[in-house]
This record gives structure tokens, sequence and C-alpha cells, in this order.
């Protein structure tokens, strides 16, 4: 019963990027010396605050100390308060102390000193739900300002959007508190500033017609002092002759996964989906994975996901990152895709086979976890990127890489809930089993029920065959049909499919899985399939499978059983599919009325982009 109990894509290759996390400066133990101010010189000094990371449980802070000034500085003690119940766990490049809710972080030995234009940063790990007030910086105020102890204003309400048309829109927010009172706003369109009002609203003009924006409104106050951002608000303006596809909207989905940890050792970075010509044939993007810790949806990698510093030639831009700047990591240069693409949508799927542990505790209170999700994807900082969640649980009520035994309407429980969270302008989809033999997985919930609230699912139409059964039979891992021999019966795409729509679940709301990658065994001593091995053939990063791009040309195709590829050369044996396989199984979802297709994951194509090719060739 290996066929979707291992699948690939599930297998997260997490050394690499888990020692990119630890090269980040070393942390200190939180110090107990006493703090001391330094002279009023610093006024030309700032001190900003950023909240990197967030995992349900706890979160990363980070304060920057900037010295805008003519002269050098030689000490730096910043100074905040925290509401009841959050604090300080550990810091590192600063003795940090605290008295009650009052909190002070001040310069080590060899971190004080600031040249003019120079800046240095101390971080920290935090528990509790507040953020930071009353910044004081040297005795003065965070933004510069000689006005020790103004707190910065509070963020202003979540703006609404109205008079929307095809280059303009209106935005509505309620208004901030400041103690000494606030004087402006600036509102923020897609991250970046486009006005500075006194009112409670701004008419933003001069958009392109039928394109994605996500606006945010920070306040200032009578120091000049800004508050943190408010919620976001997403407008789509109108015209511009784009649909945005999907399934009930006479679209096709096609889309594929991109994965947070292929920019380490596969160096495979978002610029390679437009170099590749992939962004332009996929209409959605699946980011995997962020992990569900505790029951609730936390971020995976957050040092590729935000904060990994892109050269130039590997923008999409092509403009390099900078120090400073709010957003770094995949989610910037998504950014920057979609800003090329403006009808493309992107998800962020959580869970995966490593990750999918938690799921069964969320199933215990949907609704915090549905609200756990919405508060990560639709942070500020990068809300406009995400245009709703993907869930990828494997599997409710059966056994991954973990057993779960939440009940048969547990899946249901988390998808209602989700959609009650993210509403109807959002996505919500999810990823799930393809195993059709009598009792299998797919009896085991109820997928036409949960399918109520999502807008499709994922049906993982791979893997169900490999090299985890070392001596084979060999069999191709992607069938589209059953077949004389098949060492499985229901392990199929065509018993998948059939079996969902007999549950109830509409046609519409299926899509047909594609592995960019092969499976294969060595020691064999046959070309047709059935025949026995020794082992796993071998493997760029994990014995038993390789990229679609490797085996193009390693071991060409050969063969072809129930609509998938498959290659005989030396004494090994792979199954894959090709250009050519790919386009029958696209004709064949179309005369089953699927909603489309979708595959994991880019990086296993080749830099030419032929299987997306393929895809977006069928699905037409």
């Amino acid at each position: 019963m290996r066929s979707t109990d291992v699948p690939r894509r599930r297998i997260r290759h997490r050394t690499t990027a888990a020692l990119a996390t630890l090269v980040l400066p070393a942390a200190a133990l939180v110090g107990l010396a006493t703090p001391s101010h330094a002279a009023a010189e610093a006024s030309a000094v700032t001190a900003t605050y950023a909240k990197t990371q967030d995992w349900g449980t706890g979160f990363e802070g980070k304060w920057t100390i900037k010295n805008s000034g003519t002269t050098a500085i030689s000490s730096w003690t910043v100074e905040w308060d925290f509401p009841s119940g959050t604090k300080v766990t550990s810091a590192w490049d600063a003795t940090v102390t605290n008295s009650a809710d009052h909190w002070t972080g001040k310069n080590l030995s060899w971190n004080g000193s600031l040249a003019p234009g120079a800046s240095v940063s101390f971080g920290f790990n935090g528990s509790g739900p507040g953020a930071p007030t009353g910044c004081k910086l040297n005795g003065a105020s965070c933004d510069g300002g000689d006005v020790p102890g103004d707190a910065a204003p509070s963020a202003p309400g979540t703006p609404t959007a109205s008079g929307i048309t095809d280059t303009s829109a209106k935005i509505s927010w309620s208004a901030a508190t400041d103690d000494k009172g606030v004087k402006n706003y600036d509102v923020l369109r897609d991250g970046a500033k486009v006005a500075t009002v006194t009112g409670t609203s701004y008419t933003d003009s001069g958009l392109t017609a039928g394109t994605d924006y996500s606006y945010t409104v920070q306040a200032r106050d009578t120091a000049d002092q800004t508050g943190p951002a408010s919620g976001a608000v997403k407008v789509h303006t109108t015209g511009g002759g784009g649909t945005d596809p999907g399934p009930g909207t006479g679209g096709t989905v096609k889309m594929g996964y991109f994965t947070d940890w292929g920019v380490y050792g596969r160096q495979y970075f978002p610029k390679n989906l437009e170099t590749s010509g992939s962004a332009s044939k996929v209409t959605h993007i699946n980011y995997a994975f962020g992990n569900v810790q505790n029951g609730q949806c936390t971020m995976g990698d957050s040092y590729a996901d935000t904060d990994m510093a892109y050269t130039a030639a590997n923008s999409v831009s092509g403009v390099a990152d900078t120090w400073d700047q709010p957003l770094r990591g995949a989610f910037n240069q998504l950014r920057q895709l979609k800003a090329k693409h403006p009808n493309l949508k992107i998800l962020w799927s959580f869970g995966g086979w490593t990750w999918s542990g938690g799921f069964g505790q969320a199933a215990q209170n949907p609704a915090a976890f549905a609200d756990s999700c919405y508060k990560l994807v639709e942070d500020p900082r990068w809300a406009d990127v995400f245009d709703g969640i993907d869930i990828d649980w494997e599997y409710p009520n059966a056994c991954g890489l973990s057993c779960d035994t939440s009940g048969q309407d547990a899946l249901k429980k988390l998808t209602t809930a989700l959609r009650a969270k993210f509403g109807s302008s959002n996505l919500v989809t999810a990823a799930i089993t393809a195993d059709a033999s009598a009792g299998g997985k797919i009896e085991k919930n109820d997928y036409a029920g949960a399918a109520q609230s999502l807008d499709w699912y994922n049906v993982m139409t791979y893997d169900f065959f490999g090299a985890w059964d070392a001596k084979g039979p060999t069999a191709p891992h992607s069938p589209l049909t059953s077949y004389s021999g098949i060492p499985q019966a229901g392990f199929d795409s065509a018993d998948a499919i059939a079996k969902l729509k007999a549950q109830g679940v509409p046609a519409s709301k299926l899509l047909l899985g594609i592995g960019f990658y092969g499976r294969g065994w060595t020691g064999v001593t046959q070309k047709e399939p059935g025949g026995t091995a020794t082992g796993p053939a071998a493997g760029t990063y994990e014995q038993g499978i390789e990229d679609y791009k490797v085996l193009k040309t390693k071991c060409p195709s050969n063969g072809t059983v129930a609509g998938t590829a498959y290659a005989y050369c030396g004494s090994d044996w792979w199954s894959y599919d090709t250009p050519a396989t790919i386009g029958s199984k696209m004709s064949w979802a179309k005369s089953q009325g699927l909603g489309g297709a979708f595959f994991w994951e880019f990086s296993g194509d080749t830099s030419n982009g032929e299987l997306v090719t393929a895809i977006d060739s069928g699905l037409k």
C-alpha cells in the first residue's frame, strides 16, 4: 500500500534549508546588564521594528538601528513596552533586559559604534501576541524626533474598497489613535507608498484594467512616527478582457507547485518560471509548504520565504534586493512575477507528506485553525502575493507518515471553517489521495461534503508504485488506466476520478495530477513492466527518483503502458510522463469534464518548460 503512502512531493529535502537558517547571527542569552542612555546626539538615529517570523506559539522580532546623521555615535539603547503576556525569551546581538513589561536592548561591546549612514540589527525570540509600543532610542523618539515617551499611533482599520473602475479605486478606513494626535496617513499599494493624506479615504488612479492590487494604510503622528500597517484589502480593477481562470468561471486550471527548498541545492528560483516561459502558461501556482503545528498554520522556512536576499541575476525584476527593504525572499520574487503576469494566481499550500501531523489537532478546533491560517496568509507584508490557501493533509482518517483517526468528517470541518474565514473572494483548495482501492483512502472521507467549500481538489494521481517495493514488480508510478498485471487494483487515475465522482464530487472540481519526475528500479532484467529488481535506481537527490529533465537524455523512454512512458536502459527501469503522454492525459481530462490539471513540481521540467507547454497545449 505504498502508492499513495510515499508521495515523492511530500519528502522534503530540508537539510540545506536548515543550515541556511542556522548561519544567521548566533543567539546570545538574555543579559542582566543595567541600561544606560547615550547623549541627545542620537536625534538623527532611528530604530525600526519588524516581526520576521510567527509560528503561532511564538515569534521572532528584529530591531534595526540606523545612523542617518553626520556624526558617529558610540553606543545605542532601544526601549519599548510590550503588553502584558508578551515577552522576550532569548535575544542575540544585544543585551536585552526588562522591568515588568518595559524592555531594553543595549549594544554589545563590538556593535555599539555607528558611523554616519551605518546600521545594525539585533533580534529576539518572543512569546505572546503583542506588538511593541512607546519606542525610545537613546532617550529620544525612535523616529529621530526628540519626543521621549511619545507612543507610535495604532494601526488604522482594515480598508474597504469602492468605486472600482478599469483604472481607479477608492480606499476608505477607520481612523487610528495616538496619544499626541494623528497627523496623516500613508497609503501603500502592493507594499509601496503611493500617497500621504490627512483624511481617511483616498482614490487611487492610473491603475491597469483587469489587475489585482493590495492596499494597506499606516498612520503618522505629530512627531512623524509611523504606526503598524492596517490589514490589507484586495482590489481587482474592471476591464482588461481577462478572466479569473478556475472551475465555475469558464476557465481551465493549469497549476504547478513551487517548493521553498528548491532555492537551495536545486538553485531553482521564481525567475526560472519566467525564463522558462512557464509563468505565462499556468493559471495558478501553489507555494509549498507552510507548516501545521499545534493545530495552526505556521511559516515553513522564513529565510527562504521572506528574508533570502536575491542578486540581480536571480531576481525576476533584474534588480538586487537591499538589506533594508520590507520584504525579501521568494515572497517578494513572486510579487514581481505577478506584476509581469497580472492574471496569475498564487496559493500558499500547507502540510505535505512531512508536515501533515498537525492537521489532526487542527480538526479539533477548525475555527481556530482557519483563523491562524488567515492571519498568516493575509499578513499585510505579503497579502498581495497570495490569492488563497491550499491544504495538503496526508491523510485524513488514514495513514501517511503518521496515522490519523479524526473521523470521516474531519476534512469537511476544516474546509468549511477555511471557507467561512477566507470568504468567497479567496481560493480554498485541497490536495487529496488517489487511492481508489477497495476500502482505501478515498472511502475513508466525505470528499463530496468537503468539496462544497472548495474551489477544487488536486488529486494526487502519481506515486502509485515505486522502489519502496525494492524488489518490484516494476510498474508505472502514474498509470492513467488499469492494465493487465497492475500490482494493485484501484491504483490508477481513471479509477480514482471515477470513485470521487461516484461519491458526489463534481468533475469540474477535480484536477488531474502529473509528476515532473520518474521513479525507477535497478537490477531489472526485462524491458516490459512486471519485472523483478534488486533495489532503487540511483537518483540525483534521492534513490529511486529523478527529474524528467535528467531522464529524457539519461534514460530515454522506449515504451508506454497505461498512458505513461517507461524506459529500460542497462539494468535500470524508469517510468515517467513525456510531452506525448501528457498530451494524451490532457485529452482524457477534457473528455471527463475535469477542471484542469496540476503538477509536482516546476524544477523537474526542462529549462524551456516543455512539460508545462504540453499541459498548456493539451488543455486548450
